[in-house]
């Protein structure tokens, strides 16, 4: 089910486009996508590995169906993350972040301890290399769009989504991928909060409080990594016996291609 709210908080606080899915009396997770996805990534998980607990999924800002105004920074993310549960939330929930979302995820932890319980990060992409976000950011910039949905699938099955089924692949394109003003393709975002957003993953590594259940996945496909050494070291000396480490065999699409194996890893903190 999709959900898009009108303005009932100060128009400093964007209201997102969310996605719900399993029961209202579950157990409650907000599940964070990526940069340039949205809330829809996680319906497979949802409907087929996770159908017991609530799943709010939001469009973060400048992604999907939210709104595409700046602020696009970390702050103003988690500013509209922490009004949503608010809003639509009975109590502290479980946050399951994805690269950029799993920065949002501990962002908001160290934010808001009260909204978050525990934290299932996939592959969070946090504290990474400037000089490697300047380039991304470029190309961005440079290269926004498509001649056509074969063109954009093929960039995704040559990188991140290699080992994501084919089926989950044609779904995103259904659900993300429109018309350009151009007469080509693009995915359903805004170009300008992206390529300002790829800085936000160079600040510096936030730590969520003390006794903060969380699980973090390694994709170890990914290289160099986006879980650094550096990172894994600081969350073990925050959150000692706290802290899950768990390296799987696959790309940063962890969700997508190992569904079973992280909604185990969900299970166990719900």
């Amino acid at each position: 089910m999709r959900h898009t709210l009108d303005m009932r908080h100060s128009e400093a606080v964007p209201q997102l486009n969310f996605h719900t899915y399993g029961p209202v009396d579950g157990p409650e997770i907000l599940a964070l996508h990526g940069m340039t996805g949205h809330g829809a990534r996680w319906r497979d998980l949802a409907d087929n590995h996770l159908a017991e607990a609530r799943i709010i999924a939001p469009d973060l800002i400048g992604h999907g169906r939210s709104p595409w105004t700046p602020p696009w920074d970390i702050a103003a993310q988690v500013d509209a993350l922490r009004s949503l549960l608010q809003d639509h939330a009975r109590g502290p929930v479980l946050v399951l972040g994805h690269s950029y979302g799993g920065a949002l995820a501990m962002h908001l932890a160290a934010a808001h301890p009260e909204l978050v319980r525990a934290l299932v990060l996939l592959d969070p992409a946090i504290e990474l290399d400037p000089s490697d976000l300047l380039e991304v950011a470029e190309l961005t910039a440079k290269y926004p769009d498509y001649t056509d949905a074969d063109e954009a699938k093929s960039e995704k099955i040559n990188g991140a989504w290699a080992d994501v089924p084919a089926e989950l692949l044609e779904r995103e394109v259904e659900d993300h991928l429109e018309p350009a003003e151009n007469g080509r393709v693009a995915w359903r975002l805004s170009t300008a909060a992206i390529v300002a957003s790829w800085g936000e993953l160079a600040r510096p590594l936030v730590v969520p409080p003390a006794g903060t259940a969380t699980v973090v996945v390694q994709a170890t496909r990914v290289q160099p990594p986006y879980v650094s050494d550096r990172f894994k070291k600081a969350l073990e000396d925050g959150l000692g016996d706290a802290l899950k480490i768990v390296e799987l065999d696959c790309n940063h699409m962890v969700a997508q291609a190992k569904p079973a194996e992280v909604a185990s890893l969900v299970r166990e903190l719900l």
